[in-house]
């Protein structure tokens, strides 16, 4: 916690595979406010922009939507874990269904996920038992 407040730290943002390059590539529009509903969630509030769960994919997993004149934009993420937001995927569609490419990415970068965060846990769980006093 922030000293002097009952505020949560402030989450991070982790990047899988080319997401970050792929929402660069978008419009200037786009990139803030898909940023400033990214901010929200870090820290803890909800995002302005529409949300929908992606059961298909996973619990916990949601869809952050944004659009213009041109595409609908679409930023897969898997919710808070561990005080960080993973962002699993980020593409643009002209049609209301998604392709079942860019689920597959989702859940493949969701996997490689759940191992890391699963491996960190396993460690610490090592390092608590081998310190002295714990």
């Amino acid at each position: 916690m922030v000293k002097g407040t009952n505020s949560p730290p402030r989450a991070s943002i982790s990047w899988e595979g080319d997401t970050l390059e792929q929402l660069k590539s978008w419009p200037k529009d786009i990139q803030e406010d898909l940023g400033n509903a990214l901010g929200e969630m870090q820290d803890g509030r909800k995002p302005r922009l529409a949300t929908r769960p992606m059961p298909s994919i996973a619990a916990g997993v949601f869809e952050l939507k944004d659009s213009d004149a041109a595409f609908w934009y679409r930023l897969i993420y898997l919710a808070k874990t561990r005080n960080v937001i993973y962002v699993l995927h980020c593409f643009k569609k002209k049609t209301g269904k998604t392709e079942q490419k860019d689920l597959k990415v989702a859940e493949a970068r969701l996997s490689t996920v759940k191992a890391r965060v699963l491996k960190a846990i396993r460690e610490e769980k090592r390092n608590e038992k081998s310190t002295p006093g714990k």
